[in-house]
C-alpha cells in the first residue's frame, strides 16, 4: 500500500518545549519507532512540519541589518533539511539493512495571487511577550498576532499548486526508498514571466502539501498525524465526542478551529474527495491502528453520515 503521512510539528517539538536540538531529537526519536512500524510491506512517503523552527533562523537574525537578513524561504529550507536529516537517521537506525529513507528538499509553487499574501494567519517561530512583540511589529515589519496569553509572528499561508520535485519521488519510491519530502509545507516559489522561479516569503501548510503529493503520487491512503485522537465534536467541552467515521460532506457541514483542526480536514476531504481514497487524522501512538482503520477519524467518501466512537 502507497501511504503518505503528514506528521505534525507537534511531533518535532511538544506544545511549551523550548526549540532546542535535543528536545526535538528526542521526539523525533519518538517518531521514528511509531514510522518504523509501518513501513514494511508499504511504499511510504513523509511530509513533517516546521512551524516552530522556521522561525528560529530568521529570530536569530533579527538584530542584523535588512539586508542582511535571511527572506522566509531560506530558513524554510534550512528546517527541510535539518529535520529531514533527524528523521532519516532516527528512522534509519529501524529500519532493516536492505531498507533505504531519503531526504528530497523541495520546492512547491503557490500562485502569487493567493489572497493569503494579503491576510497573513500562519504562526511561526516563537512565541514573544507583549513588549517583544511590538518590538518586532516596529522594527522588523513583521505581522504579530496573540496567540493565547502570548504573542507570535504571522506568516501568508498560500495553497501549494504544484511540486517540483514530483517526478524524483516516483524515482525514489520506485526502488522502495522511503521518502521524505515537501517538509514543512515545501519551500514556496512563484513564477515569474514564463519560466523565472523566485522564492517568497510564506509557509505553506504541511497538510494541503501532504494531500497534493498523495493525489499526484496515487496514493491508497493519506495519513495526517496530530497530537489528539483525532475529531471531535464539541472539542474542549465535557460532551466532547470522538468521530470514528465520517464522509467528507458531513466534515463540510461542522465547524472547526481554523488554526488547528480545520486545515487537516479541509486537506483530508480534499484527497478523499478526488481521489475515492481513504483519509485518517489521529495520534502518532495510533498510527498502526489508524491504517488498519481502527483508530483515528477514518474520513471514507461512500461513508453515510458520520459514526461518533
Amino acid at each position: 500500500m502507497r501511504i503518505v503521512v503528514a506528521l505534525g510539528a507537534n511531533a518535532l517539538l511538544k506544545r511549551g518545549e523550548a526549540a532546542s536540538a535535543q528536545a526535538q531529537q528526542d521526539n523525533i526519536r519518538l517518531a521514528a519507532v511509531q514510522l518504523a512500524k509501518v513501513a514494511d510491506g508499504n511504499s511510504l512517503v513523509i511530509v513533517h512540519g516546521n512551524g516552530p523552527q522556521v522561525g528560529v533562523p530568521a529570530s536569530q537574525g533579527k538584530n542584523a541589518p535588512a539586508a542582511e537578513q535571511l527572506p522566509l524561504d531560506a530558513p524554510d529550507a534550512q528546517t527541510q533539511d535539518m529535520t529531514g536529516y533527524a528523521i532519516e537517521l532516527e528512522l534509519g537506525n529501524l529500519l532493516p539493512s536492505g531498507r533505504s529513507c531519503a531526504t528530497l528538499l523541495t520546492m512547491v509553487e503557490v500562485n502569487p495571487a493567493d489572497p493569503a499574501f494579503k491576510s497573513p494567519d500562519k504562526p511561526i517561530g516563537a512565541v514573544f511577550t507583549e513588549a517583544e512583540a511590538a518590538l518586532a511589529t516596529r522594527d522588523q515589519g513583521w505581522t504579530v498576532t496573540q496567540d493565547g496569553a502570548a504573542y507570535r509572528r504571522v506568516v501568508a499561508s498560500p495553497k501549494p499548486v504544484r511540486i517540483l520535485e514530483m517526478q524524483p519521488v516516483r524515482w525514489l519510491l520506485a526502488h522502495s526508498t522511503i521518502v521524505i519530502c515537501a517538509g514543512g509545507g515545501g519551500i514556496p516559489f512563484v513564477v515569474e514571466g514564463e519560466r523565472r522561479r523566485l522564492g517568497v516569503e510564506a509557509v505553506v501548510d504541511k497538510d494541503r502539501s501532504a494531500a497534493l503529493l498523495a493525489r499526484e503520487l496515487e496514493a491508497d491512503l493519506l495519513v495526517i498525524v496530530t497530537d489528539v485522537a483525532g475529531v471531535y465534536l464539541d472539542w474542549g467541552a465535557p460532551s466532547a465526542r470522538l468521530i470514528r467515521l465520517v464522509s467528507p460532506d458531513a466534515l463540510d457541514r461542522l465547524d472547526f478551529a481554523a488554526d488547528s483542526m480545520a486545515p487537516k480536514i479541509e486537506a483530508a476531504c480534499d484527497f478523499v474527495k478526488r481521489t475515492g481514497h481513504r483519509a485518517v487524522i489521529g495520534a502518532l501512538d495510533d498510527i498502526e491502528q489508524m491504517i488498519a482503520g481502527t483508530a483515528g477519524t477514518s474520513i471514507k467518501r461512500d461513508q453515510m453520515g458520520l459514526v461518533e466512537g
